[in-house]
């Protein structure tokens, strides 16, 4: 009978390439009746042809129990193909593996050949059952008089420890004798097992250092050396002695040796073993730094990465050894290696400090601008360049790699990391940062916007020295109309927009002429930034122009009326707009400025001039108030220019601590749990009836009898107590008591749950039950009129970087502001609200001297107390009647 051979199944499928399916499943048929025979030969021939399959995909576990079968055949060759489908297809669960254990057995102690195949199959199929079964069988094989086959056992053992480790017990001697062995591929195979070995146990294999350092000095073989040098790095950090004897011999290796990877595991075991530490390896340091600069420069990719990965694990402890090498490193930021890109930038943010960080970032900024399109070339002069390189034509070159968005995007969160790393200890000219950050915003085409934004509100708020620069920097975005019309692009950066004007907004008094800035802030085409900027240039309008009329209100002149007249004459028509935004926080804001400009405007038309009046300048006077030159019942201004100032100038804004608010203390008088305004009696009344916490643990007995209403002097008409959430008690009328009729209480009562369910600031109870929505009322909103996308996306130049920065000092506030009661005992918290809420002339905060008398408010705190409960007094009558609930005089 002719059976098909591997040489004519891997044909068929060949010749088979349009019904490939059908030929396997043909093919498995033909190898199912193969398998099942009882010639060996033909079996073999069938588990061959199955194990091909199985490197296609095919499941050939069905076969397991016939691939043993071969496995344990007398001829080594048909031996060979079981234990190659075993290796290949069983897994840690197959079952017929429990079959296997006497098979191994007894091919451990037959002939060399049926040995190292078994042994080659016992590293692949082993289980932790096997593992503990062989484990005898093989530590003796460790003394074989064949040393291939001691290696072999050696490279086994060492799977047969991962599944069973209790198995070094025994195999530990064994396993030391074989550092001397003859054979040095033994030797080899050894130092294998025990760096793989120590990984995980280091401190285990100190006492074989002896051993391995005499092996370090004498063998020339570079493999096993490298094995030697990385177990010397897992054991010199739990033997600081190891150091200072590995120093001498591993400078040598790295001065001498022509093996690229022996070198490296030299320098990368001196790094983690610590030898670069101390006099002496400083020169160790120098000598590793020097060869890793080398392989930068060298043309393969592989040593460029490997050593930019050493270098950034050496800049930690010898940074000023890496500063002559700093444009060989920022040569490779613009690789074209993505990898070896982002490496070059891990090294390069590690370097930095505060004496080159201008120069890597001017650097890594000239990386994100984009390059110019070039003028195409003509038509001979593309011949040319074709003929002279044999190249092409240029328009084909790669593209730069700088313009990868997901590059771009890493490179300029490093730029924003170094300039912020430990609060920005590495700036020491603020100035430069800020634009550095004003840069970055217009050649990013990222998204970074928001990184930016909160460096610039807290490089302000930290730096009082750089406020000045910070406003008039702020003030070229607003009026940048390029950043305006491109806000809603992709990678615009916009939200540097928000840091705008709320600095502009906060640190006015460092603009020369606030009233420019108002209408950038209020001009139509903010419309399309986002509704948190647009709400913040609200904000910042309201701010700027309130400290404006109030500079402007201390010199006054009846000149100047016309003016304030029509900057609130247009901030009240841009208000307008905004009242009807379907933003809620822009609606919001524009809603609340646009009541205060309405009354400031209805003031201004009021106001008619006294010139009969001599012009009362404000002067500070001793006290907390403000005294004038010339008494008069009226100021020479008008007093709405007054009014929104105080608003944003109580206190002054510094940064925080990190801990602030978990370091207030909490008055002790401060009950959360009491009512702030005690509820009405319809709310009690919509307390579930079923729950015993919503009233009083329901209305107490009274004993029995009859007795009078204090309050009233009716006789027989019953009242009821309920809570008021307080403890207190407060009376019924009879048709709320319980005597009322049922259908008419159910009904009231449905209609007080009707009315309070649509109440925003009521919240009748957490049940599902009673917040039953009708979904399908819920209507459904239609965005088709929604403003097209502006087309204009030109993109912006890298801004000048040859400025004149201030030389002055810079001070940067780390630790934050702290607040008062902190460190104040809780008495004194009325007393640091107050000093907050009204600052004192002394202080710091800024303030100007208000012409115009404080409202004395009188104090009326009594009506935020909470009312003391109701004493109800119980009196014993005896009648025979039915209990009655009294209620005193206090109640009514």
């Amino acid at each position: 009978m002719w059976e098909r051979t591997l040489q004519d199944l891997v044909r068929g499928l060949r010749a088979n390439k349009k019904d490939e399916a059908k030929f396997i499943a043909k093919a498995v048929d033909e190898i199912r009746q193969e398998i099942k025979s009882d010639d060996m030969q033909l079996k073999a021939g069938a588990v061959l042809k199955l194990t091909y399959l199985d490197m296609l995909g095919y499941n050939m576990s069905w076969a397991s129990f016939h691939v043993v079968e071969v496995m344990s055949a007398p001829k080594i060759h048909l031996k060979s193909i079981g234990y190659l489908a075993a290796a290949q297809s069983f897994e840690q669960d197959t079952d017929v593996l429990m079959l296997t254990t006497n098979l191994f057995k007894k091919d451990l102690t037959s002939t060399p050949a049926d040995i190292a195949v078994s042994l080659d199959g016992l590293s692949h199929i082993v289980t932790p059952e096997l593992a503990r079964d062989l484990s005898p069988e093989l530590v003796a094989m460790l003394n074989h008089s064949k040393a291939h086959i001691r290696k072999r056992a050696i490279l086994a053992l060492y799977k047969v420890l991962v599944k069973y480790p209790d198995a070094i017990h025994h195999a530990r001697a064994r396993l030391e004798e074989k550092l001397e062995d003859s054979d040095p591929s033994v030797i080899a195979a050894t130092v294998n097992v025990l760096c793989e070995l120590a990984r995980k146990k280091p401190q285990d294999y100190l006492s074989l250092a002896p051993q391995l350092f005499h092996l370090l000095t004498s063998s020339s073989n570079n493999w096993m050396l490298i094995k030697i040098v990385k177990l010397f790095g897992s054991l010199s950090p739990h033997e600081p002695r190891l150091v200072k004897k590995l120093q001498q011999p591993i400078t040598d290796l790295i001065s001498t040796t022509p093996a690229i990877s022996l070198l490296y595991e030299c320098v990368h075991t001196c790094i983690i073993g610590g030898m670069l530490q101390g006099p002496s390896g400083n020169t160790l340091a120098q000598t590793c730094v020097s060869k890793l600069a080398a392989f930068i420069e060298d043309a393969d990719q592989n040593l460029k990465y490997i050593a930019l990965l050493a270098m950034a694990k050496i800049v930690p402890s010898h940074p000023y050894l890496l500063a002559d090498y700093q444009d060989t490193i920022l040569s490779s930021v613009n690789d074209q290696d993505v990898s070896i890109r982002i490496r070059a930038l891990d090294l390069v943010s590690a370097m930095v400090n505060q004496s080159n960080l201008q120069s890597i970032v001017q650097q890594l900024l000239a990386h994100l601008v984009r390059d110019p399109p070039s003028a195409l070339p003509s038509a001979v002069e593309s011949l040319v360049q074709s003929t002279a390189t044999g190249t092409g034509s240029s328009l084909n070159a790669p593209p730069s790699p700088s313009q990868s968005p997901a590059y771009r995007l890493t490179l300029a969160q490093r730029i924003l990391s170094m300039g912020s790393q430990s609060t920005y200890e590495n700036v020491s000219n603020f100035d430069w940062y800020l634009s550095v950050l004003v840069d970055l915003a217009h050649v990013a085409n990222v998204n970074v916007g928001a990184e930016i934004r909160d460096q610039l509100v807290d490089i302000v708020g930290r730096v009082r020295a750089t406020r000045p620069y910070a406003v008039k920097l702020m003030y070229s975005l607003i009026c940048d109309d390029i950043l305006l019309r491109n806000a809603s692009e992709d990678g615009s950066c916009s939200e540097i927009l928000w840091a705008a004007a709320w600095i502009c907004g906060e640190y006015w008094q460092e603009l020369s002429e606030p009233q420019n800035i108002l209408p950038y802030l209020l001009q139509p085409g903010t419309n399309k930034l986002s509704p948190d900027i647009l709400a913040m240039y609200v904000q910042a309008a309201v701010k700027i122009f309130g400290f404006w009329v109030e500079e402007l209100a201390m010199r006054w002149a009846d000149d100047c009326l016309p003016e304030v007249k029509q900057g609130v004459g247009s901030i009240l028509s841009r208000l307008k707009e905004l009242t009807g935004s379907q933003h809620i926080e822009v609606q919001e804001r524009a809603a609340n400025a646009l009541q205060l400009f309405t009354f400031i405007s209805a003031d201004l038309h009021s106001y008619r001039p006294n010139t009969q009046l001599i012009s009362p300048m404000p002067t500070p006077g001793p006290s907390s108030g403000f005294e004038t030159s010339v008494p008069s019942d009226e100021p020479r201004f008008p007093k709405s220019l007054y009014l929104i100032q105080p608003l944003f100038s109580a206190y002054e804004l510094n940064p925080v601590a990190a801990k602030a608010q978990a370091s207030v203390p909490v008055p002790d008088a401060l009950d959360l749990d009491a009512w702030v305004v005690p509820p009405s009696r319809e709310v009690l009344l919509a307390q579930p009836e079923d729950g015993g916490e919503s009233r009083d643990k329901k209305t107490k007995k009274t004993k029995k009898g009859k007795e009078k209403d204090a309050s009233s002097g009716t006789k027989g008409k019953k009242k009821e107590l309920t809570g008021n959430g307080n403890g207190a008690l407060e009376a019924l009328t009879p048709l709320e008591s319980d005597h009322e009729i049922p259908d008419e209480k159910k009904k009231r009562k449905a209609e007080r749950l009707a009315q309070l369910r649509d109440d925003p600031y009521y919240i009748i109870d957490d049940n599902p039950a009673r917040l039953v929505e009708d979904i399908d009322s819920i209507p459904v909103v239609h965005l088709d009129d929604m403003p097209p996308v502006p087309s204009d996306t030109r993109p912006p130049a890298l801004r000048a970087t040859s400025r004149v920065f201030s030389s002055q000092s810079f001070v940067i506030e780390k630790d934050g502001e702290m607040p008062l009661g902190a460190v104040l005992p809780p008495s004194h918290l009325e007393t640091q609200a107050t000093s907050l809420a009204r600052p004192s002339s002394q202080s710091s905060i800024r303030s100007r001297p208000i012409p115009l008398q404080q409202y004395e408010v009188p104090d009326d705190s009594s009506k935020l107390q909470t009312p003391e409960p109701i004493k109800v007094v119980r009196t014993k009558k005896k009648t025979a009647g039915k209990k009655k609930r009294i209620v005193p005089p206090e109640a009514t």
